[in-house]
């Protein structure tokens, strides 16, 4: 007997369900059997897996001024503030994140080589020494006085969100399985790869070549290897794995010209996939779009 109009409707809409249950996709990895789960009855069959929940946005970025006290960094001061560098960079955060608490970000003179995060007062420090640092590396290694200053300022950019990485981190209360220093240069990575174009690339290969510069010219010591961040030598391979796992066939010269060893490269896009996905799996919840 012929199907009428609304027994033909029922059995297209069944088909449906059937095709999407059986040839489900899931995007960037291999399909695979799935254990069986006892039915929920409470359970409706048409319900949808849920999505993550929004939080609060409760907070900013918030950038603290203030005042220079060595005069040796005034060209630095100058530039950050000129340019707006803090302002331009919490703004952007801003519009793409929400946080449960403001968070400060500053550069200043602390009378030693370093950029932190201050989970006490919720602050992200960049040291002027920190930058004075770097732009004497890359001006031992040949550099000119311009091209070094702009290479700094480069792996800055990597520095800065390797710090946001830590208080993300801490304002989420985010799970780390492994080495918190390393997730930070994760996430500098997964940003700028992913966000900030070739702007982002440069920041990336700027850190690499810092740690590798700065592990040539810096002799290995207790301390060193104690310290919770990995050795300079790993952070550059880690760097270069990053980008060249992000696009192979664009960064095929880090491999040709033998700055990253084969073995590593051929598990370099497994490794980028990895990150990539983790970092956006945890920041979903907290992004505004």
């Amino acid at each position: 007997m012929p199907l009428n109009r609304s027994n033909l409707l029922v059995a297209l809409v069944l088909l449906t369900m059937v095709v999407g249950c059986v040839f489900r996709s899931d995007r960037g990895s291999v399909s695979r059997p799935e254990p069986a789960e006892t039915p929920d009855a409470s359970a409706s069959p048409a319900a949808a897996a849920p999505t993550p929940l929004k939080r609060p946005d409760a907070g900013d970025f918030i950038v603290e001024q203030q005042d220079l006290s060595v005069a040796r960094f005034q060209r630095l001061d100058n530039q950050v503030k000129t340019e707006k560098m803090l302002e331009k960079a919490a703004d952007k955060l801003n519009q793409a994140l929400i946080l449960p608490h403001n968070i400060l970000i500053r550069t200043r003179s602390c009378a030693e080589q370093n950029a932190f995060y201050d989970p006490k007062d919720r602050s992200v420090t960049i040291c002027f020494e920190m930058m004075e640092r770097f732009l004497g590396v890359f001006k031992a290694s040949g550099e000119t006085e311009e091209r070094a200053y702009e290479r700094m300022f480069d792996s800055m950019r990597f520095v800065f969100l390797h710090e946001i990485g830590h208080a993300l981190i801490d304002a989420y209360d985010l799970p780390v399985a492994g080495n918190e220093e390393d997730a930070a240069d994760r996430l500098a990575a997964y940003v700028n790869l992913t966000e900030l174009g070739e702007d982002g690339v440069k920041a990336v290969y700027a850190a690499a070549d810092a740690f590798n510069l700065e592990a040539k010219q810096t002799v290995p010591s207790k301390r060193k290897f104690a310290d919770e961040h990995l050795l300079n030598e790993q952070r550059f391979y880690t760097s270069l794995c990053m980008i060249y796992g992000s696009d192979a066939s664009k960064h095929a010269k880090i491999v040709d010209a033998g700055y990253l060893p084969k073995e590593r490269a051929v598990r370099c896009r497994n490794e980028y996939t990895r990150t990539v996905e983790s970092w956006r799996s945890l920041l979903d919840p907290w992004r505004k779009r």
